[in-house]
């Protein structure tokens, strides 16, 4: 009878020395495991090492995980081990505009995108039709001054009581307080428009049109304490002209932010994504 085979994945980091490639496929070998895909990234600047790699075993993940844990302790690794195709368990935040939380909520349901989304939370009720239409929970967190803290209180509450992994803010137009970035660092994804910093405020897109701008884009990137300039992992720029009235640059702008978003959180949950100081390392 053939033995069921675990399809596994595993990603670390950890500073550079001799041997390392050596030690981890010693490791893959002695659990039975055979290496489908290997992808690995010395940075010499900050003399750190990244791996990303898949294994087919006929082992159990938590006996692989144990094999390994000896090895990630003597070199001091950040390092995780997931089923390929696990869907990580996520909140999606928004405010009043549903492009990206549309694309993401579609991509779950039909195109196999590998997120369990715990729940959307809105600070306005405006998007709890679309997200009771994709069968997902919608929690109404109204945010002013007053209710800051409060709210970000029931956030933190929700994402100990779930076991969150990742947190998308999907067009949320609240500013996550220093705190909250850092007890959720390397979780919270963001989405802009690439005009930071150029066009900073409120109407980024009247304020490209009034320039003239040629191109306009957007960028997905993790959040930190500093606003908008936290680690980037996704990047997409197109080109517009003097044809373009406010109003087409705002769908096509639109468009390459649902993109960029998707293709962020698409990495993030195929455990693609690793931090590397105010800098990512993405394996595609």
């Amino acid at each position: 009878m053939n033995q069921a085979v675990s399809h596994i994945v595993l990603t670390l980091s950890c500073p550079d020395r001799p041997g390392i490639v050596y030690e981890v496929t010693k490791v893959i070998v002695e659990e039975d495991g055979n290496i489908v895909d290997s992808q690995q990234f010395d940075d010499p600047e900050t003399d750190r090492f990244f791996m990303r790699v898949e294994i087919h075993t006929s082992r159990p993940l938590a006996e692989v995980r144990t094999a390994f844990t000896p090895l990630a302790e003597r070199y001091g690794m950040q390092w995780s081990i997931n089923e390929v195709g696990k869907k990580v368990r996520t909140i999606i935040m928004v405010s009043k505009e549903g492009h990206c939380l549309t694309d993401l909520l579609y991509r779950r349901r039909n195109l196999n995108l590998p997120l369990e989304v715990v729940a959307v939370i809105g600070n306005h009720p405006d998007l709890a039709p679309l997200a009771q239409f994709y069968d997902v929970p919608f929690l109404c967190i109204p945010v002013s001054k007053e209710t800051k803290a409060k709210a970000e209180a029931e956030l933190l509450e929700l994402v100990e009581a779930e076991n969150v992994e990742l947190i998308v803010l999907a067009r949320y137009m609240q500013i996550l307080s220093d705190k909250v970035c850092q007890r959720l660092h390397g979780k919270v994804i963001n989405i802009h428009h690439s005009f930071l910093p150029s066009f900073k405020g409120a109407r980024p897109y009247h304020q490209a049109h009034q320039r003239g701008v040629k191109l306009i884009g957007a960028t997905a990137h993790f959040v930190t304490p500093d606003l908008d300039e936290g680690p980037i992992i996704a990047q997409e720029v197109i080109p517009v002209s003097h044809r373009d009235s406010t109003a087409s640059m705002m769908q096509k702008g639109q468009d390459v932010e649902r993109r960029v978003l998707a293709q962020a959180v698409t990495w993030y949950s195929q455990r693609r994504v690793l931090l590397n100081g105010n800098r990512t390392v993405v394996f595609e």
